[in-house]
């Protein structure tokens, strides 16, 4: 476990996704980081649409962010940001880091990540900056290793808990009409099934 700082300024780490939806491993993920490193803080960075993913598939940036809201209103340590919604498409990690550190002066950013990054990493955008400049705070996934960056100082390695569950498999089991409640925060079911979200693939949502 790695010890809070005493340092006046707050450490507040970037939890980056498309969170379609949002569920229970997002925020053990978050929770782990916050209370098992030296993060103050964990803001959730919505995704807008990726180009890579399927369009018919991914709910519109506003519901999403409207699930993470939800999620999470009850945890004042918890934020959701939309900040890349408003920047130029596609949104690079680094340019987001570079807006917030500008934006909030007093906060030390750090990205929080998946080992499954670690293998095509190097092809992100000014990536050595970002080494460089942050410090990357990695949780174990399943089938993933660290590989080249297993030592580089400015990678941490934490052992959160390894939660084999993924929005993918929430969105094929809403849509053949399976009960995932217990696998979602309460209020983002709820905002699901009133909305009739995932039930079927809708060409806009």
């Amino acid at each position: 476990m790695v010890q809070k700082s005493r340092n006046t300024n707050q450490k507040v780490g970037l939890l980056f996704g498309s969170f379609n939806p949002v569920h229970i491993g997002h925020l053990i993920v978050a929770g782990y980081m916050r209370e098992f490193t030296d993060l103050d803080k964990v803001w959730f960075v919505v995704s807008p649409h990726n180009p890579l993913k399927e369009k018919a598939t991914l709910l519109g940036d506003h519901h999403r962010l409207m699930l993470v809201k939800t999620a999470i209103e009850d945890d004042p340590s918890f934020k959701a940001l939309d900040i890349e919604f408003k920047m130029p498409k596609p949104s690079y990690t680094i340019d987001t880091l570079t807006y917030l550190s500008e934006e909030y002066p007093d906060y030390e950013f750090v990205l929080i990540a998946g080992t499954d990054v670690l293998p095509t990493f190097h092809k992100w955008k000014n990536y050595k900056v970002l080494l460089d400049e942050y410090q990357i705070y990695i949780y174990n996934r399943t089938g993933s290793n660290s590989g080249k960056y297993s030592n580089h100082p400015a990678i941490k390695y934490f052992n959160a808990p390894i939660m084999e569950i993924s929005s993918s498999f929430i969105r094929r089991a809403i849509a053949d009409g399976k009960d995932v409640r217990y696998m979602l925060p309460n209020t983002v079911w709820t905002y699901i099934r009133e909305m009739h979200f995932y039930e079927k693939v809708q060409d806009k949502l």
